[in-house]
């Protein structure tokens, strides 16, 4: 598997200037021959906008992107502020290359109050077919919780896409958490941060692809970044048995 992430700054609530940018980066993504691209959590409208609710991408930006993945001939995740069923939820999507919507997921796992304050919790894990590869979507915190992990690896999963909005002062998670899950799950994880500043936070960067035994195969650092990297094969004989070995007390 061919893989992209996109690091950046926020958007900044400028919807338009967010598709630019995907669409920018969808081109580059195809042109090194990724299935692929990951871009942030909540990349429209921005994770830290105070307006945020008012600012859930609409039927037209959505297609843009649908139309941008297609002609890319490249499959797009991001992150973006849904607005459905009188709530907000922090989603993602991955439009397919064939324009369509191959995945749509809605965060479990919410972080902090604010997060809390603004958005209702998703339910329910997602897995897709994408290149005769089997993925899954989960959403920055989400990827900290080992059982949400184990569940998508029982499931085949082989690699999983996180958009993400990772601040100050969590460093250990690009350094060290995503690479150690990838590793205990014997799967890959494509983790998409932001970096810069957007209000009064303050982005780690960081943004990178493990693969199945927690190698780094490519990290950004703190400034914008586009990365690339081919996911070996599991290898049997590394493959981590704790699922098959662990003793409930």
């Amino acid at each position: 598997m061919r893989l992209s992430v996109l690091q950046t700054t926020s958007p900044a609530g400028d919807l338009d200037a967010a598709c630019d940018r995907l669409e920018t980066a969808l081109r580059a993504a195809s042109a090194a021959g990724a299935m692929v691209l990951v871009a942030p959590e909540v990349f429209l409208p921005g994770y830290n906008r105070p307006e945020i609710a008012g600012l859930s991408p609409d039927a037209p930006a959505l297609a843009r992107l649908a139309r941008a993945a297609r002609s890319a001939k490249t499959a797009l995740v991001f992150g973006y502020a849904e607005a459905a069923e009188g709530r907000i939820y922090n989603s993602a999507l991955c439009l397919g290359p064939d324009s369509e919507t191959l995945a749509h997921y809605r965060k479990i796992q919410l972080y902090g109050p604010r997060e809390k304050a603004i958005y209702a919790p998703g339910d329910a894990f997602c897995t897709f077919d994408l290149a005769g590869r089997k993925l899954a979507l989960l959403i920055c915190y989400d990827i900290e919780f080992a059982p949400h992990v184990a569940a998508l690896a029982d499931r085949g999963v082989e690699a999983i896409l996180v958009p993400t909005a990772n601040m100050m002062p969590f460093t250990h998670v690009v350094r060290h958490t995503v690479p150690a899950m990838a590793a205990n799950h014997g799967l890959a994880i494509v983790y998409a941060n932001y970096c810069g500043s957007e209000g009064d936070l303050t982005y780690v960067g960081g943004s990178l692809i493990a693969g199945p035994h927690g190698e780094v195969l490519a990290q950004a650092g703190d400034h914008p970044a586009l990365l690339i990297a081919d996911v070996p094969p599991v290898d049997p004989a590394r493959v981590s048995t704790q699922s098959l070995d662990f003793r409930k007390i």
